[in-house]
């Protein structure tokens, strides 16, 4: 009798415990996301209540307002990634949420009118977010644009010295004015100085980490190597210099530096770093007097010569020394006569008001997005992407390193913005353009990950 078959019979069979595709998998499975983005949402209409109440006694005018607003920009971005980057990180997102919602909480709390201006920036924010991720398909084919992100960077740069364009606001000439808007260009020339050095630093990878040129016994890298990317550098801290800023300055040097060493694991680089460090500021002291003053007011700030213009700081030592361990709570602090408290010295008030606990929640969460996009660069697709995760990561710890060191009196105080948490527009924008970048990468590794091994779990039922 012969035996009856069901048709594809004898084909091999996916077992029934094994993943579907990634693209059907992760469609719908962003809930880690969703949840920590509601946690997010909690904390921060719960501290937006505490502040009003322990400034006024009474609860928040338009409190669903602000409420729904939240919910509905950040649920914006959500659905954004769920569209174009469905296997990217989830926790990037949230992160970003939580620090410019108890930044928001504290503009609102010194400077209502501020408040209004930051939440349409970060709807502005949202969209350059979805923007990027709609039309920045793959981070790799950037590389493409190696010199022309460098020219761009140095227009950028170049953009506040032009006359009548730059307009100079407390000392530093930083930003170009277009009628009634002001622009901060240098906020987005360091993302396209991230894309040449990444650019740069994978396609010359192996000249830069083997010593070829033979001097006095000893072998050192090819100067023409060196050359370019030292030159790109060089004319950045220049131009920075002559508009007397100083925090973008060593920024731009510290990822230069973290960057050289990052791709050749060479040491020599470090100890070449250090040294050109101790060499730029001794110039810089002598050319600048901005840093002149900044370093002044660090070594001593209480000299009624310094006390004139340290004044700021020593006020927000003198909140912080306040808050303690638990703080003084939302809405009971005294920090209003800081100048500039929501934009230069946020941390003093965050620290003031939540206290030391809000200190480490906020280093924490720091901590956890800078350490979730190195993560994201060990699973990069090529060099130049591994680099860009990189570069960007440590951009923004790098930022968030250097103000709150300065406002603690760690490093001579720079004035850059706090990411995603002080006031200010273009430093917003930016930041989210950052994890814009870092999901699409996120996603591309995750992707192609994934894919690798549903295609060698196929070849191996097939044998």
């Amino acid at each position: 009798m012969a035996r009856h078959t069901s048709p594809g019979a004898g084909r091999p069979t996916k077992p029934p415990s094994q993943n579907p595709p990634v693209a059907n998998r992760s469609r719908n499975f962003r809930t880690t996301e969703f949840g920590l983005l509601a946690l997010a949402w909690v904390i921060t209409s719960s501290f937006y209540v505490l502040a009003s109440l322990g400034a006024q006694g009474t609860m928040p005018a338009r409190f669903a307002f602000f409420l729904g607003g939240v919910v509905l920009i950040s649920l914006l971005m959500h659905f954004a990634i769920v569209r174009y980057a469905p296997n990217a990180s989830e926790i990037l997102l949230p992160i970003a949420t939580l620090l410019n919602g108890i930044g928001y909480v504290e503009i609102a709390r010194w400077d209502p009118p501020f408040a209004k201006e930051q939440a349409f920036w970060y709807l502005i924010s949202a969209i350059g977010l979805v923007l990027t991720l709609k039309f920045v398909r793959h981070v790799r084919d950037l590389d493409r644009y190696r010199y022309l992100t460098l020219v761009a960077a140095l227009i950028l740069l170049v953009a506040p010295l032009v006359p009548k364009i730059g307009t100079t606001i407390n000392g530093a000439r930083l930003w170009i004015a277009f009628g009634p808007i002001s622009l901060e260009p240098v906020e987005f020339a360091k993302i396209l100085l991230v894309f040449f050095f990444a650019s740069y630093f994978a396609a010359n990878r192996e000249l830069l980490s083997t010593p070829t040129q033979r001097l006095g016994g000893r072998t050192f890298v090819p100067p023409k190597v060196l050359v370019p990317i030292f030159a790109a550098w060089g004319i950045s801290i220049v131009i920075l210099g002559a508009e007397n800023d100083l925090g973008f300055a060593i920024l731009i040097f510290a990822l230069f530096v973290a960057l050289l060493w990052v791709t050749t694991g060479l040491r020599s680089y470090v100890a070449l770093g250090l040294g050109l460090l101790v060499g730029g500021a001794f110039i810089a002291d002598k050319l600048f007097s901005q840093v002149q003053i900044r370093v002044s007011e660090w070594l001593d700030p209480w000299t009624v010569a310094n006390l004139n213009l340290s004044h700021q700081l020593v006020d927000g030592w003198f909140s912080i020394a306040a808050g303690g361990i638990t703080g003084t709570g939302l809405g009971l602090g005294h920090s209003g006569n800081i100048p500039f408290i929501t934009s230069d010295m946020i941390f003093a008030a965050v620290a003031e008001e939540l206290g030391f606990i809000g200190i480490v929640l906020v280093l924490c969460l720091f901590g956890s997005f800078v350490g979730e996009g190195f993560r994201i660069a060990q699973r990069a697709t090529s060099d130049f992407v591994r680099l860009t995760a990189t570069g960007l990561s440590a951009l923004m710890g790098f930022q968030a390193f250097f103000i709150m060191a300065g406002v603690l009196r760690l490093l001579p105080f720079t004035g850059i913005t706090l990411p995603f948490m002080a006031y200010g527009g273009n430093s917003l924008i930016a930041n989210y353009l950052i994890v814009a970048i870092l999901v699409r990468i996120s996603d591309e590794g995750n992707t192609e990950r994934h894919g690798g091994e549903i295609v060698a779990v196929q070849l191996t039922h097939v044998k």
